[in-house]
């Protein structure tokens, strides 16, 4: 860790800014206590739930939905990510060639009408969540990266996107870094918003439609009962016919989902509030959220009081714990401030405000998968692999779709009826996840065998390189 860094994270706050002081935080609800029946239960108040619970609800208005939420609303990963948001709904159009080639124009559709239910779901109930649409960049950090941009580049103008190719003098003027050597921008219905308003927005309105919530509520087990599932929390139970199971990256709700699912941690910066002066010497007028094209990939983007947001260094603890104490110290996030210093030099006086880590879902298809459960009884629908601010909404449509035996015709589909591969159990996963972010944090500089294993696991399913 350089000097400056030490400097810059010397009174950090390890805690998420977007849950840190906001006086637009809601109540808590009641936790459950007893039983009650419900025609629809959903474990899970992050973004995934929240959706299934205003879908469900506006699709059937007499439909008694009951959501459970192990903590508060926001406080597990919703109120965490970088709320860059995007159209794609498979984490990008490079993976989604990637996995589903054949269902790409399709796909693609689905993405634009996800975009369009998720800004009319705002206007309609009115969800403040400083909302800016100003497209996203996505940045080569060096001249070797110039033809994967390209290639995104000519990947999006045939898919009928508004992108722009930047080299690397309007690249800078978008945004100066020394680092930046030319940009995609793809211009329309993609932006940034502050998730945890996003989360709060979303739990006022489902409250609204009548959805019954319970915070502080974790579920503990869930038992076959033939007709129904007795869903068994701290202090009650919930007999139903259908259970959605929207617990991301936790796994919870059945003990096979973790075979296909790895909580990662992604290690987040954000900086004090810039002066005009400071915000002069970067550019960054037109606002954009942020991705570049390093190994271990980093993303930005500037909150509404003009702090920027940067993120990006990841990091694996055996056995997925909620709360890692490491991400309670500074150390995890040292390496994270000198790439920011990296891309950002002439910053050189700021200092951050807060750091935090949030858990991601990820498995071999870095997108979102189904996994069905107790014959038919239960869905569980996951693993976005950090593009899950928007995605969640779709992943909660199509879990209710194929938990109530929908007859969409997109059920039909591979991303619907497939699943990721299999990822080998502990004590291997944690082996192999130490190795493969130690060839990530070092792969730019010193290449050899990391490139070797990084190539290796993009075979198995994971694609970083």
């Amino acid at each position: 860790m350089t000097e400056l860094s030490k400097t810059a994270l010397r009174d950090v706050t390890l805690f998420p800014f977007w849950l840190d002081g906001n006086g637009e935080v809601p109540a808590i609800e009641p936790q459950l206590i007893g039983r009650t029946d419900a025609d629809l239960l959903i474990v899970g108040g992050g973004f995934t739930g929240l959706w299934a619970a205003i879908q469900a609800k506006e699709a059937d208005p007499g439909l008694d939905v009951v959501l459970i939420e192990a903590e508060k609303v926001a406080y597990g990963a919703s109120g965490r990510p970088g709320g860059i948001v995007s159209t794609s709904v498979m984490h990008g159009l490079h993976n989604a060639v990637r996995v589903f080639p054949n269902d790409l124009e399709r796909l693609e559709q689905l993405g634009h009408a996800n975009m369009r239910g998720f800004l009319d779901t705002l206007q309609r109930h009115k969800i403040d969540c400083d909302a800016e649409w100003n497209g996203e960049l996505t940045v080569a950090v060096s001249e070797d990266h110039i033809d994967v941009v390209r290639e995104e580049y000519e990947l999006h103008e045939v898919h009928g996107h508004d992108v722009e190719l930047l080299d690397r003098e309007a690249t800078r003027k978008q945004l100066n870094s020394p680092l930046f050597h030319g940009a995609l921008w793809s211009k329309k219905n993609s932006g940034t918003v502050h998730p945890a308003k996003l989360a709060w927005g979303l739990k006022h309105a489902a409250l609204s439609l009548g959805v019954r919530l319970y915070e502080q509520c974790p579920m503990k087990r869930i038992e076959d009962e033939g007709s129904h599932l007795r869903v068994v929390t701290r202090d009650g139970e919930v007999h139903t016919p259908k259970v959605l199971l929207c617990t991301n990256a936790f796994a919870a709700g059945h003990k096979k989902i973790r075979s296909r699912v790895a909580m990662v941690r992604d290690r987040v910066l954000m900086t004090e509030p810039l002066s005009d002066e400071q915000m002069a010497r970067i550019g960054w007028a037109s606002r954009q959220g942020v991705y570049d094209t390093r190994t271990q990939l980093n993303y930005m983007r500037l909150t509404k009081d003009n702090r920027i947001l940067f993120g990006g260094r990841l990091g694996y603890f055996m056995n997925s714990p909620r709360d890692p104490e490491l991400d309670r110290t500074p150390e995890p996030y040292e390496n994270l401030a000198d790439a920011f210093f990296r891309t950002f030099p002439q910053l050189d006086d700021l200092r951050f405000s807060h750091a935090w880590s949030g858990p991601i879902g990820l498995t071999t298809r870095m997108a979102v998968h189904f996994q069905t459960y107790f014959g038919g009884k239960a869905v569980y629908a996951g693993g976005y692999s950090g593009f899950g601010v928007s995605t969640s909404r779709f992943g909660a449509e199509f879990g209710l779709a194929k938990l109530f035996g929908s007859d969409r015709p997109e059920l039909e589909m591979e991303f619907a009826r497939t699943m990721p591969n299999w990822i080998p159990p502990e004590p291997f996963r944690h082996i192999g996840a130490q190795i493969t972010m130690y060839a990530m944090d070092t792969a730019d500089k010193k290449g050899g065998w990391r490139n070797l294993w990084l190539k290796g696991v993009t075979k198995l399913g994971f694609p970083l390189v």
